[in-house]
């Protein structure tokens, strides 16, 4: 071939080829591999004729570079640094034609191609350069008009479903018939949102998958998969996945990319159609929660979010213990919304359940728990309920019940009981805290004390110095909680707090000498126990 410029004859492609099919090609045919052989997967995007020696300034990535030895003659010890620096700018490989310029390649440079992974590759001596080009050049384009007719394809297909208005099942069904293999599109939380095929794998839908690093983990069972995040914005949606097929690894990277797409839109589309649900089911909940002037009209509205208010109902209220609460979704939140989390579980046992999402809390109406052990099964399930969202969360929730109510006008009253009592709950024993207004006992007399000022002054003027945060005056209110633990049993407190009998004595005289005779007289003992159940609610500090 005869190039009359200095630089390289070089020819490239948008499509690349990997070097091993390159060599398949039929003018390459007498091609032989002399050293470098596991880099023959390299990809081939361009083709360059080598004319010069320092050519390394006209070299690109993905290069096959094709040279006589002509530039070489001269310096044959130089093919060692030569192959490192080809290796070093990314090239695909070398294709030398020997004989005429140089005889053979150099031991070490033959050496350093096979230690890099670099294919070396004697060409063909009856082959010129321009039909290797052409060859190449015409089998890359055919290769590339393949794709994008494939492109094409595929880009008309999910259209469809977008114009249709399909969801995200049938993204699922096409991309699992265009791949040959089970596809699922998965949320960021891992649950499967839609899959075909699945059963092809032993799976259902109900299964959570862990998609990373091109691995997909399902319990303690691992399998390896492509995958493409959906992406809308700054927020990711989930990822769309295809599992290996009956004849290997699925990799089939452009319909996973136009299925991402039209995955993201309709992830989008839904989530703006919920916006707007949320609002308006956002709005129903706070005219339930304060007051119900029209039992029909709130009835006939909640039915249309398929909600069943005309029953015996309980109200949950949940929140997150962090700060700020994880109630909203933020675009770049690394934990799932609280809201959604408890909608799902709350259904699964009762269908009818409202759930909605309120700046600092969530809210549920619920089937109430009519067992004989109601109370404790209503605990039971909010804990679990807690346990699940927190750990799906990254945070403690925590939560109060209210009694079973059977009027919606009464559902407000019920809402009041609920937050009263995941705030005494939270108060009195921390986050996490799980409580039933039954089970407030004179906590829930003490909470309905409106003024707060007023009951400072009481537990000030009740427990003395011993209202205060000071080291002497906790360690006396545990002497004296003891004490009343126990009815006076002066014994019995000693053995609990491991005090010497006499000590105690000594204690009770200087209690007394600051409450009062709690021993003998039982209205001081009554106000003593009020005030110290005031100070254990954390929001009355005596001050």
């Amino acid at each position: 071939m005869s190039v009359s410029s200095p630089g390289p004859a070089a020819i490239s492609s948008g499509d690349a080829q990997p070097l091993r099919e390159v060599l398949g090609t039929p003018v390459l045919a007498g091609a032989r591999v002399l050293a470098g052989e596991q880099g023959l997967d390299r990809c081939v995007e361009r083709l360059n004729v080598m004319e010069v020696p320092d050519i390394l300034p006209w070299v690109k990535p993905h290069e096959f570079l094709l040279t006589t030895a002509y530039p070489l003659r001269a310096e044959p010890d130089a093919l060692p640094r030569l192959i490192a620096d080809l290796d070093a700018a990314g090239l695909a490989g070398l294709g030398v034609k020997l004989g005429r310029y140089l005889e053979e390649l150099p031991a070490a440079a033959l050496e350093v191609a096979d230690a890099r992974g670099f294919p070396v590759v004697q060409l063909p001596d009856e082959v010129g350069f321009d039909e290797i080009l052409n060859d190449v050049l015409t089998g890359i384009l055919n290769r590339q008009a393949q794709a994008l007719a494939r492109s094409e394809r595929i880009h008309k297909a999910f259209l469809q479903l977008v114009l249709r208005g399909h969801g995200l099942p049938e993204i699922a069904r096409d991309l699992a018939d265009l791949v040959d293999a089970p596809a699922a599109v998965v949320g960021p939380d891992g649950r499967i949102l839609a899959g075909a095929r699945l059963e092809e794998l032993g799976l259902d839908q109900d299964v959570e998958l862990l998609v990373r690093a091109g691995r997909a983990r399902v319990g303690r069972r691992e399998v390896a998969v492509t995958a493409t995040p959906i992406v809308a914005g700054l927020r990711e949606h989930g990822q769309v996945v295809a599992f290996p097929g009956a004849d290997g690894p699925t990799a089939d990277l452009l319909a996973l990319e136009n299925a991402a797409t039209v995955a993201a839109l309709t992830l989008t589309k839904q989530l703006e159609v919920q916006a707007v649900e949320d609002k308006y089911r956002s709005e129903l909940m706070h005219d339930l929660v304060r007051r119900v002037d029209d039992p029909e009209d709130v009835l006939r509205r909640a039915a249309g979010f398929g909600w069943e208010l005309d029953r015996r109902l309980i109200v949950i209220v949940l929140r997150s213990d962090a700060t700020p609460p994880l109630l909203v979704p933020d675009e770049l939140a690394r934990h799932p919304p609280l809201a959604g989390i408890v909608e799902q579980a709350v259904r699964e046992r009762d269908p009818g359940a409202a759930v909605v999402r309120f700046s600092r809390e969530v809210v549920v109406l619920t089937a109430a728990f009519d067992g004989p052990d109601g109370r404790a099964e209503a605990r039971a399930f909010v804990r679990g309920l807690a346990t699940q969202a927190g750990r799906t969360t990254g945070g403690s929730i925590s939560a109060g019940l209210s009694r079973p109510v059977e009027r919606l006008q009464a559902i407000a009253q019920a809402y009041d009981q609920a937050g009263r009592s995941l705030d005494i709950g939270r108060q009195i024993h921390g986050d996490g805290a799980i409580a039933h207004f039954d089970d407030l006992g004179a906590y829930r007399l003490l909470s309905l004390i409106e003024d707060r000022e007023e009951l400072g002054e009481y537990v000030s003027e009740v427990l003395g110095d011993l209202a205060g945060d000071d080291a002497t005056a906790q360690d006396l209110r545990r002497t004296l909680t003891a004490l009343l633990e126990t009815s006076g049993n002066v014994a019995e407190a000693a053995r609990r707090l491991h005090f010497h009998y006499n000590t105690l004595r000594y204690r009770i005289d200087k209690l007394e000498g600051i409450v009062g005779p709690f021993m003998t007289d039982a209205r001081t003992r009554l106000d003593v126990q009020l005030a110290l159940l005031a100070l254990e609610m954390r929001g009355v500090d005596g001050r």
